[in-house]
């Protein structure tokens, strides 16, 4: 197959992967309870209208839809293929997207976050970069938050399988998973 072709039918399923993750990310949330541990830092910073910066590794990123609470942020997602679908992924629950990483365009995604930020936005960032090293922070979220004001608000989410059911009635009870939001604030000054 030509690139031209391969290139073709990737734009034609584009939104229909979108989509499928959107309503895979739903119906994990649908079937999870989430228990949200300092959840009163992004809370408080949301009710003062204090702009902020979340911050989440790579491999973390699967349920952080859910971990705003907010209508306004804007996500910088990488200018790669697999972040065209994310980007249209996170589209579809109204977040707003900048494309830049550390390995193509950085200074320019670093720009429009900056620029969201002073116009009021929240701002989202994996601090780890799309190509690593795994769960190592490199500038670009720093400098966000200086050239922003901005603090950095670490988020994570943690989960695991639990079975809710009472022994007996299996198959009445519902199968949940557990899911764990943490977030403090960290200042760059």
């Amino acid at each position: 197959m030509s690139p031209q072709n391969r290139s073709s039918i990737e734009r034609m399923f584009l939104p229909v992967v979108a989509l499928t993750a959107a309503l895979w990310i739903r119906l994990t949330r649908a079937t999870s309870r989430i228990r949200y541990i300092n959840r009163g830092v992004i809370e408080e910073m949301t009710r003062r209208g204090q702009p902020y910066i979340l911050a989440f590794w790579h491999g973390r990123l699967f349920l952080m839809p859910y971990a705003y609470p907010g209508n306004r942020i804007a996500i910088l997602i990488s200018q790669h293929r697999d972040g065209e679908v994310i980007s249209r992924t996170m589209e579809r629950f109204g977040f707003v997207t900048a494309r830049g990483s550390s390995t193509r365009r950085g200074a320019s995604g670093l720009r429009e976050i900056v620029r969201r930020i002073r116009a009021g936005f929240d701002a989202a960032v994996t601090p780890d970069g799309p190509r690593g090293p795994c769960a190592r922070v490199q500038a670009g979220v720093v400098a966000a938050a200086r050239l922003s004001g901005a603090p950095i608000v670490p988020v994570a989410f943690s989960s695991s399988k639990k079975n809710s059911s009472r022994p007996g009635i299996t198959s009445l009870s519902p199968c949940l998973s557990a899911a764990d939001s943490f977030s403090m604030v960290t200042r760059c000054s």
